[in-house]
């Protein structure tokens, strides 16, 4: 499993690198604020342990924005132990939140169980098979009649909630609340912007995600439709 390590701390990076890497990680490291938040909103990493004190961008900071595009598990380790920084961390979308100084090994079967309520839900929700359109939350594989598509992590969201209440429409509210966890403004365009990405990358010669006027966007459930010229 694929473990980004953003912290400050040059030489505990190090040295947690080599541990985890003796555990079965495979693990990167960036010592900066910025940086760390490009390489957390690639979708390279099953999982992200953040510092909160970083340079150019502190750690709450970088959750908040990252929650904004990616839903990776995100652990928090820090040496700021008061409750209100660990519930901010928490309210913001963090997974878990590790004080320092900590035992590597708790750091270790820390990540191994989030990891593993990552995976559970996944399985839990099952396969869907929909118009033709095959999506697998374990493996995060999408096809269309056959043929593989490649998603980012917030195009693979949008797409399941769209398929599991397909023949319904859902709000751009809705899909705000469970992507984001938040409403969306008037002026939001984010959803929007995933939609028709997802409609160039699946759509060849049927319609599959219709504009319900007054309500948002639905899946059709049935090939009856034809594509939107």
């Amino acid at each position: 499993m694929r473990v980004l390590l953003i912290d400050d701390d040059v030489e505990l990076g190090a040295l947690l690198k080599e541990f985890l890497t003796r555990e079965g990680f495979s693990v990167e490291v960036e010592h900066e604020g910025r940086r760390g938040l490009q390489r957390a909103a690639a979708g390279d990493s099953d999982l992200v342990v953040l510092d909160v004190m970083l340079p150019g961008m502190d750690g709450f900071e970088i959750l908040r924005q990252l929650r904004q595009q990616s839903r990776v598990p995100v652990l928090m380790l820090t040496a700021r132990a008061d409750d209100l920084d660990r519930i901010e961390g928490l309210e913001l979308g963090a997974d878990d939140y590790l004080v320092k100084s900590f035992n590597p090994r708790e750091l270790a079967a820390r990540i191994r169980a989030i990891l593993r309520r990552t995976e559970t839900r996944a399985s839990e929700r099952g396969r869907l098979e929909v118009n033709g359109v095959s999506l697998d939350p374990g493996s995060r594989e999408v096809s269309v009649d056959g043929r593989r598509v490649e998603l980012t992590t917030l195009e693979f969201d949008v797409l399941e909630l769209l398929m599991r209440a397909a023949g319904r429409g859902l709000s751009r509210d809705d899909l705000m609340e469970a992507i984001y966890h938040r409403k969306s403004s008037p002026f939001e365009r984010s959803i929007d912007m995933h939609i028709s990405h997802l409609r160039k990358k699946l759509e060849r010669d049927r319609l599959l995600i219709k504009t319900v006027r007054g309500v948002g966007y639905q899946f059709c459930s049935t090939s009856e439709e034809e594509p939107a010229p």
